[in-house]
Parts: structure tokens; C-alpha cells; sequence
């Protein structure tokens, strides 16, 4: 009997510490149903210590805090108790019912995952009326705004669109970072620079605050009807006064993180008017001058003038394409040379465009180019204009005559007619080294051919010894082949960026793959970690020249924007030139 009780006593004390070591590991919310103007916090615990945690996917939510991570290990009454714990601070992103995955984590070798949570995200909750309460203070003196210059602008008339963070007296801001980005779908858009931020006094619904302006982008609808304007998101740390006090009297501050957004815009494009619309209409929208000029009226034959096509003034210029001149085909007319003086502000681009011809005459004679017109719409008026450049006749002085029968004949300077004289060249090259070969051919034996099929099999040898071992070392070189494959793959997209000349979207993907392979080949950085500040900071670092990065980073970023904007052939040819120029002054300057 006392045996049987010893046993007994011995099971109870086994079982007592099996069931004291057994490991915990779960997930705590702070609340299963909340607003989504609410913060949610998730806490992972175990009772023992564990390495590679690895949380859920908070896909429904944004992580404005964490992981913040706490240990607490303690002894009572001779029992010890050790918790640890990985806290989330959440924003939900939307209203309905989600699930928030396990966590898992290993503990002695074995991995151990926490139980799914549920939480229900409801419409905006009303805040107490508690003038310190962290949470109310910051959602009513916290305020994003995009102001739009104009609701209702026509097709291709630029607008502007300006995010102001409104902040009251009694609020601070630290930081804050952007999560979601408006795209400006349908729209061409330009982000004008804001250099420094500087802290404005104003009033937001008829109450004094301050403000910084976080954002200014010049926007020209491509598109007529209702278009949609994506809202900016932040996520920012505030600094709110509390309750508590310091000794001196003085309100201490509290930090959370808000998120606050500026609201889409919808913006109502009208359509161009269709009555008075000229045949000649090519999209201009704005108020421009248009004129066509010469460098000279009076010359020698074979020698050039430059005649340019220009329009300079205020609205969407590089959203249009240029007349073309209309020459005699008896004048060599090269392909024009496009030029463009752009910059923009917030009232739009400003500048000039312009085509410019190389025109070389073969004969003596007067030449006239007929006008060329350019038609726009005026947004003063509300009306189509038409500019007209009149006539211009080319004189040339010296040179031989040509009077052919047609249409486009020359004419002198007295209007005779000449006939068309000749050239001397007048047939074709005769051979004067025939290159004959003789019929019967030399014996093969003991000749070049035989000696060289007899020797070169054993020189091989060697030879493919060698390239064995290289190749073998090359193929060891696992980092090395990744950049030759990524230089490989450059050379061949600007190879069929080349080809795609004349196709918008093939042209432009082809260039920007090319763009991204030399990258990779020189320097060693994966296409996930691509960031326009990233590679100009890489590309300083290694001591290439500060225009030749900006002007890497400008074609980067034309290749985004073109396949969206009216693209002519001749600008995909200078940007095809600029992206194969710059990368060979990076190649020499690269270090």
C-alpha cells in the first residue's frame, strides 16, 4: 500500500512538470470589432524563448508600428515565469470582416504557429469629446488636402493639383512617409519640384493653421468625361499634448501614428468643340506663335540653308506634332533635326518647339516654299486660330540648270526654260581587272589545304584543353555569369529598341529593359531594388559625372511617361541615340 502511494505521488509530480514545461505560443488583439479610423494591436506571446518569428501577412492592414519586442522573465514564490512578446500597431485599409494568418515561430527545434484571428473593421467610429484624448486630437487637427486649380478644363488643358498638410497650433508632426501614390491615370502628369518645406500660416475651414506644401503636379487630361484623380496617403507621427504635466507645469507630449489621406478628385474633361475645328488640327491647346525660318534666302547651288519650324508660347507643347514642310522634290531636303526648350510650372509648360530641316539645292533657279499653317485652340477665346508663315523663295544664284517637263520644274532668273543637261557619267563601270581563274585546278596532295587538314586536328587538341578549363571556371563563376547574362540582354533590347523604331510601345519597353540590364551588369543591384535615388546615388558613389547620372535618370523616367503621351519617330531616334550615348560616357566614366 505505502508502495502503491510513493508511485502514485510520483506520477502526480511528472505530470506537474510536463504540463509546466509545455510551450505556449498565441496571438492576442486589443479588440475582435473596431472602426477604420482605429488602431489595432496584435500580440504574439510565448512562454518560452524562440528564434526566426516569422509574422502573417497583414494584407488588409497598413503596419504603422512594430514589431516591438518585450521580455518578461521573473521568479515567485520559487516558480519562474518567462513571456515574450512581438507587438503590430495596425491601420485597417478598409471596412469588412478579415483573418489575420498565423505567426509562427521555433522554439528547441520544433516550429510552433499561433491560432488565426478574426477582427471585424466597421465604418469611422466617433471620438470621445475628451479635448486630450491622444486619438480625437489628432484625427481633428491633422488634415490633407489636394487642392485642384480647375474642376471642368478641356481636353489638354493643363491643371494643377496641390497637396497641403494643414496642422493646428497645438500639434506637432516629426515624420511622415507616403503609402499610396496617385498614378494620374489618363492624365500626363509632371511633378514640379519643391525644394525645402516651408512652414505657412493659413486657415482650413475658417480656423488658423499651418501648413507645408508636400506636392505640386501640373496635369493635362488625355482623356474627355469624368477621370478620377487617386488619392495621396501618409502615414505620420503626431505629437499630441496629454493630460499629464512636468514639474514645471508643462503639458507632456504623446507620439502615434495617423494615417490621413487627401481623398480622390474627380475631374470633369469637356471635349474640344467640334464646329470651326480645322482640317489642320493636331491637338494644340494653349496660346502659341508659329513661324517658319530660313537661315538664308539667297545661295549656290550644293550649298545648305537651315529652314526651322517653330512654335513657342503656353499650353501642351510637346503633346503635338509640328507641320511639315512642303518643298519641291528637286531640292535634298534631310530629316528634320526636333529640338525642344520646355519647362513647367503650375500654370503648365511654357517654351518652344521646333523641326529643323537641312535643304540643299542641285541647280540655279528660284524655289518657293509654299506657307505653312498651324492651327490651335485658344482658351481666352474658347476658339480656333490659325497662323499662317506665307510664302519664302529660296534664290539660287549659282549652279547648273535643270528644266525638267514636270510639274516641278526650275525656273531662272530670267524664266527662261533650259533644257536638262546631262551628266558625262552617263554609263556604267566597266571592269577592268577581271579576277579569271583557271580551269584545271592544282593537285590537292602536298598543297596548302592538305597540309593544314593534317596539322590542325592536333594543334585542337590543346587548344580545347584550354577552352575546357575556362569554360569550366566560367561556368564556376556563378555572380560573374549573372552580369554577363544582364549586359548580354542590354546589348540585345537596344538591339530591338533599334528594330521597334516607329513602335511606340515596343520601342520603350525594349529601351527601358535595356536600361535596367546594364544597370544590373554594372552595378550589381537586382531589379527589386530599383529606385531612381538608389541609382543615382550608386552611380555618384562610383564617381560617374552629375550630368551624365541626371541625364541616365531623365531617360529612366521619359521611358515611363512616353507610353502615355503621342510620341513622333524622330524624338524615339534622339531618345534611342541619348540612352546608347549616355551608357558609353558611363561605361568610361564608371569606376
Amino acid at each position: 500500500m505505502k508502495v502503491l502511494k510513493h508511485i502514485t505521488l510520483l506520477l502526480i509530480v511528472l505530470c506537474s512538470g510536463t504540463m509546466l514545461a509545455q510551450v505556449k505560443f498565441e496571438a492576442k488583439v486589443s479588440k475582435e470589432k473596431l472602426g477604420i479610423n482605429e488602431r489595432l494591436r496584435i500580440d504574439f506571446v510565448m512562454n518560452q524563448d524562440g528564434d526566426n518569428f516569422s509574422p502573417p501577412d497583414f494584407s488588409n492592414f497598413n503596419v504603422v508600428g512594430g514589431p516591438n519586442t518585450s521580455v518578461s522573465n521573473s521568479w515567485l514564490n520559487g516558480k519562474h515565469s518567462y513571456t515574450k512578446t512581438y507587438s503590430y500597431f495596425l491601420a485597417p485599409k478598409k471596412q469588412g470582416k478579415f483573418t489575420i494568418g498565423q505567426g509562427s515561430i521555433e522554439i528547441d527545434g520544433e516550429v510552433y504557429k499561433s491560432q488565426a484571428v478574426t477582427v471585424q473593421i466597421t465604418k469611422a467610429v466617433q471620438r470621445p469629446n475628451d479635448p486630450y484624448n491622444v486619438e480625437g486630437v489628432a484625427s481633428e487637427n491633422i488634415h490633407l488636402v489636394a487642392e485642384v486649380s480647375k474642376s471642368d478644363p478641356y481636353l489638354n488643358e493643363a491643371i494643377t493639383v496641390v497637396y497641403k498638410l494643414y496642422v493646428s497650433a497645438t500639434t506637432g508632426v516629426s515624420n511622415w512617409r507616403e503609402v499610396e501614390n496617385p498614378r494620374y491615370n489618363d492624365f500626363w502628369s509632371q511633378k514640379i519640384e519643391t525644394k525645402g518645406l516651408k512652414i505657412q500660416n493659413g486657415t482650413y475651414k475658417g480656423e488658423d493653421y499651418r501648413y507645408v506644401v508636400l506636392r505640386k503636379t501640373v496635369l493635362y487630361p488625355q482623356k474627355t468625361g469624368k477621370l478620377e484623380i487617386e488619392p495621396l496617403t501618409l502615414d505620420i507621427t503626431v505629437e499630441v499634448p496629454t493630460a499629464r504635466r512636468d514639474i514645471f507645469g508643462g503639458r507632456h507630449m504623446a507620439q502615434i501614428n495617423r494615417t490621413v489621406s487627401a481623398g480622390s478628385r474627380t475631374i470633369n474633361v469637356k471635349p474640344l468643340p467640334e464646329a470651326g475645328k480645322p482640317d489642320d488640327f493636331t491637338g494644340a491647346v494653349g496660346d502659341f506663335e508659329f513661324n517658319v525660318i530660313t537661315s538664308k534666302s539667297e545661295l549656290n547651288a550644293s550649298e545648305s540653308l537651315q529652314a526651322r519650324v517653330e512654335v513657342t508660347g503656353k499650353g501642351n507643347l510637346n503633346l503635338f506634332q509640328l507641320p511639315k514642310l512642303s518643298l519641291p522634290s528637286s531640292l535634298e531636303v534631310y530629316e528634320p533635326e526636333h529640338n525642344e526648350t520646355i519647362r513647367t510650372n503650375l500654370s503648365g509648360m511654357q517654351g518652344s518647339i521646333s523641326d529643323n530641316y537641312t535643304i540643299v539645292p542641285q541647280y540655279k533657279g528660284k524655289y518657293p516654299i509654299p506657307s505653312v499653317s498651324f492651327s490651335y485652340f485658344d482658351l481666352e477665346t474658347e476658339t480656333y486660330k490659325r497662323v499662317s508663315s506665307g510664302e519664302i523663295i529660296i534664290d539660287v544664284i549659282e549652279g547648273p540648270v535643270n528644266n525638267s517637263s514636270g510639274d516641278d520644274h526650275l525656273t531662272t532668273a530670267t524664266g527662261d526654260k533650259k533644257e536638262v543637261t546631262l551628266s558625262s557619267d552617263q554609263f556604267a563601270f566597266i571592269k577592268t581587272s577581271a579576277n579569271l581563274k583557271p580551269i584545271e585546278g592544282d593537285n590537292f596532295f602536298k598543297s596548302t589545304g592538305f597540309w593544314s587538314s593534317l596539322l590542325l586536328p592536333l594543334l585542337a587538341i590543346p587548344l580545347a584543353m584550354v577552352y575546357r578549363k575556362k569554360k569550366e571556371e566560367r561556368d564556376a563563376d556563378v555572380f560573374g555569369n549573372k552580369i554577363r547574362k544582364a549586359d548580354r540582354l542590354a546589348k540585345r533590347y537596344l538591339s530591338e529598341a533599334k528594330k521597334a523604331l516607329g513602335q511606340k510601345e515596343a520601342f520603350y519597353i525594349a529601351l527601358e529593359k535595356a536600361l535596367h540590364n546594364y544597370l544590373k551588369a554594372k552595378l550589381q543591384i537586382e531589379t527589386s531594388d530599383f529606385s531612381k535615388e538608389k541609382i543615382e546615388h550608386i552611380l555618384l558613389e562610383r564617381q560617374v559625372n552629375e550630368p551624365s547620372v541626371k541625364e541616365f535618370i531623365s531617360i529612366l523616367e521619359h521611358c515611363e511617361l512616353a507610353r502615355y503621351t503621342p510620341i513622333t519617330n524622330v524624338e524615339m531616334k534622339q531618345d534611342y541615340e541619348k540612352a546608347a550615348s549616355t551608357i558609353s560616357i558611363i561605361d568610361k566614366e564608371i569606376k
